[in-house]
């Protein structure tokens, strides 16, 4: 793999977020994965590129979902949450993230 194949200041901007929920716990016991809210426009590579240079734990596997908003009412309004891409990132056996104390 060639080193320094992507930006670094994009990849400080793929990850947006780690989701931190009941099902997210579970499949990170279950399965060794982590949940992100991801940019919209980012790829597979960049988020696992991003996660390996943000928290130093080695990737096996990315798979993503793009989650359409709901529609919502306001009032007499109508509107629409935000559209956003989910990331499912499947770190190596062995490897662990904890985001509870990033005392690591």
């Amino acid at each position: 793999m060639t080193p320094k194949k992507h930006d670094e200041g994009r990849l400080a901007q793929v990850l947006v977020a780690p989701i931190v929920s009941e099902k997210a716990t579970r499949i990170a016991d279950k399965h060794n994965q982590v949940l992100f809210k991801v940019l919209r426009s980012a790829t597979k590579p960049e988020i696992k590129a991003a996660v390996e240079l943000m928290f130093k734990v080695e990737v096996a596997s990315v798979q993503t979902v793009n989650q359409l908003g709901k529609t919502k009412r306001f009032g007499r309004m109508i509107g629409r949450r935000d559209h956003v891409k989910k990331a499912y990132v499947c770190l190596k056996p062995g490897q662990e993230l904890n985001f509870s104390g990033e005392a690591a």
